[in-house]
Parts: C-alpha cells; structure tokens; sequence
C-alpha cells in the first residue's frame, strides 16, 4: 500500500495535535510490511504522516518538489527534514529549481502518480494559493487516485 499526503501547514497547538493522532489511527490500520509513505516532507502533516510510517515499521519515499525547495522551508524544519530525506528508501524529483508554487504542485503531482492512496489534511476549503491541498485532491480526483480526508471535525485553521 503507498499512501501519499498532502495537507495544510502552519496548525499549532490543539489542532497539531488532534490531526497526528488521526494520522496514527491511519497508519495503525494498515499493514507495515506493506506500507509506504509518499511525501514531500514539508512541516505539518506531509513530516507527521512520515514519522508516523516510519515508527509503524513501513517505508518512506520523498518528492523533492525542487533544488531550492529545503531552502524555502522553514529553517527549524530543516534538521527534520534532513533527517527523512536520509531515511528515505527512494527519492524522486521534479528537475524544477525554484521552490515556488509550480514547483510545489509538480511535486505533488509526481506523489499522486505514485499512491494507491492520497490523505489530505484538508478542511475543505479552496486552496489559498495554486498548489495547496484542495488542488492536489481535485488533481487526484481527476486522476482516479482515491482520496480519504483527515480533519477533525469542528476544527477551524487560522
């Protein structure tokens, strides 16, 4: 089973916390000797599922989106996301250099190529820029990959 993952950055706290345990119940659900996560290791969600995966005894794959694309995240995020990247079983990219939304949306397209299924942390809600996670469920909507949305219900992201 590959399981790709997009979803919204930036929660905190509470949030942060209710949407980690839904990805645990995910991932404790499905098999770990068959399991890989896809992912492109941004902070929140694509780094939890990752995690997550990787302590259930599966494997990691990682899209880097673009060279410049570790340089655009976070500089606290950097030392997790090295981490993963070493963890990595196979990494594939893009061939873009600048880390923009382009950029970020090819790589997600390359992730929804590889799933049997995509999880998107998403509220429903558009997309506040081209790329972001209601773009990558309607791309895999139109490409038939099955998408199972993980949002706690009553939440609301800032």
């Amino acid at each position: 089973m590959r399981v790709g993952i997009t979803g919204h950055r930036g929660l905190t706290g509470e949030l942060e916390q209710q949407v980690r345990q839904l990805l645990d119940q995910e991932v404790h659900g499905l098999d770990s000797t068959e399991l890989t996560a896809v992912s492109c290791i941004a902070d929140g969600p694509d780094t939890w599922l990752a995690e997550a995966v990787l302590g259930h005894g599966g494997r990691l794959e990682v899209i880097v989106p673009a060279e410049k694309y570790r340089g655009s995240l976070p500089e606290w995020h950097h030392d997790a996301y090295d981490y993963l990247l070493r963890r990595a079983a196979d990494v594939h990219h893009t061939g873009m250099v600048e880390s923009d939304e382009a950029a970020h949306m090819a790589g997600s397209e390359v992730l929804v190529g590889l799933v049997d299924e995509l999880i998107a942390v998403w509220d429903g809600l558009p997309a506040r820029g081209y790329g972001g996670t209601a773009d990558v469920v309607a791309y895999a909507h139109r490409t038939g990959v099955p998408v199972r949305v993980l949002w706690p219900e009553g939440a609301v992201r800032r």
